[in-house]
């Protein structure tokens, strides 16, 4: 992945579970299926830091059937809430 790419995240939500995929955007990017976590709020925060870490330099979009997420950690929100 090269500097200030996108990662697209996809979440295919289920009533206990959370099916993931992750795709690149770069030209004959393959989609990765990720695999399962819960639909716990800690699972999605963990699953959030996980790809920050693995992807630093990327900007991620998270993404499910009702369209784009803005999803970010609770402590970078500040008292937004």
């Amino acid at each position: 992945m090269t500097k200030n790419n996108i990662l697209f995240i996809g979440l295919d939500t289920h009533k206990e579970l959370v099916e993931i995929a992750y795709i690149e955007d770069q030209r004959g990017a393959q989609p990765v299926h990720y695999g399962r976590v819960s639909r716990a709020k800690t699972s999605i925060i963990k699953l959030a830091r996980q790809f920050q870490s693995k992807y630093p330099d990327a900007t991620l979009y998270f993404v499910d059937e009702a369209g784009p997420l803005h999803l970010v950690p609770t402590e970078d929100r500040g008292n937004k809430g």
